[in-house]
């Protein structure tokens, strides 16, 4: 349903209007419109929204509340789909939808199976600080993320991507892995060959949680920072610091953490609990003598700003981290 599935579709769409294309897509499945921002207008979902631009037909693009509706799955049923195709669809396929396709349904999952099962693969992987990661194509089964693996490819993750662009890489990769694997999943040769998971290697990325957004400095440095890499986008990650006043009292100061990097040392010296400024960021001390790096914040109801720009605006006040 979000923009990275919308990628996939586009990919379906363009491939399939070439002449020699062994498939055409038959239907578009999405979630209902959602109210977007503050003007609570309701609007399509990203992948309705490109369905409908591409001149896809609106009568075939169905946005069930949820896929055992009997109004949906006979609509489904009626189009006939030999296969289904799902990436971040966001609702769970009862049996019955799962019985419609007689080629199966094949989902694109940004991990390399049968880790990262679940919701966040690509969040938690990132906030596991993983070096690689992937995207596997996997026939759907009731169990989540289970079924066997028809392909994956990996890919190298650098330490300062954050979710939004990885998600979006993965879901690339994931739209050019399908369409090489079509031609073997449409003939069933893919079911031959696809590997079963071991579920003893399984772990799971359960969903991402606003509660979990907030950032306390008395862990390292690197685990902020790949929390600040996963968390990007949404729930975002938020840190309270003291901004000392007038009258040395310390005021509250709710920041949004927006881009940050690891130090292993610092050259300037200040209180334990004090934030310095070096470079082009604010220098936070955490656990185990590290430092993280603040590169760009955001106050409530303000832009995103450079720390040297907010640095500047506090005008030689001291700045301490919460405790």
């Amino acid at each position: 349903s979000p923009q990275v599935a919308a990628s996939v579709l586009d990919t379906l769409l363009a491939a399939s209007s070439s002449p020699d294309s062994a498939f055409q897509v038959a239907a578009v499945v999405t979630q209902p419109p959602a109210a977007k921002n503050r003007g609570r207008k309701l609007l399509p979902s990203a992948v309705a929204q490109l369905a409908l631009e591409r001149g896809f037909p609106g009568d075939l693009i169905f946005t069930p509340e949820r896929a055992g509706e009997e109004s949906f799955l006979s609509d489904l049923k009626g189009v006939k789909p030999e296969l289904c195709i799902t990436a971040a669809y966001g609702n769970i396929l009862p049996q019955r939808f799962l019985d419609i396709p007689p080629c199966g349904t094949v989902n694109i999952h940004p991990s390399l199976l049968p880790l990262y099962r679940g919701a966040a693969p690509v969040q938690r992987a990132l906030q596991d600080g993983v070096a690689e990661t992937g995207v596997s194509l996997a026939y759907t089964i009731r169990a989540l993320d289970a079924g066997p693996v028809i392909a994956c490819e990996r890919f190298s993750v650098d330490e300062c991507i954050k979710a939004p662009e990885l998600l979006a890489i993965l879901f690339n990769i994931g739209s050019k892995l399908l369409l090489d694997e079509l031609p073997s999943v449409l003939d069933g040769s893919a079911k031959q060959k696809a590997k079963p998971q071991d579920d003893s290697k399984a772990t799971l990325a359960p969903k991402m949680n606003s509660d979990e957004s907030w950032l306390t400095f008395d862990e390292e440095a690197k685990v902020l920072h790949n929390k600040v890499r996963a968390f990007a986008g949404w729930p975002g990650t938020r840190a309270k610091l003291q901004l000392m006043n007038q009258n040395g009292e310390p005021d509250v100061l709710d920041i949004k953490v927006i881009s940050t990097n690891v130090s292993t040392s610092c050259d300037k010296v200040g209180d334990e609990n004090e934030i310095l400024f070096s470079g082009n960021s604010l220098l936070v001390p955490c656990s185990g003598s590290t430092w993280l790096e603040v590169l760009e914040l955001q106050l409530p109801g303000k832009k995103v700003t450079t720390a040297r720009d907010f640095w500047n605006g506090l005008r030689g006040q001291k700045l301490l981290k919460s405790t």
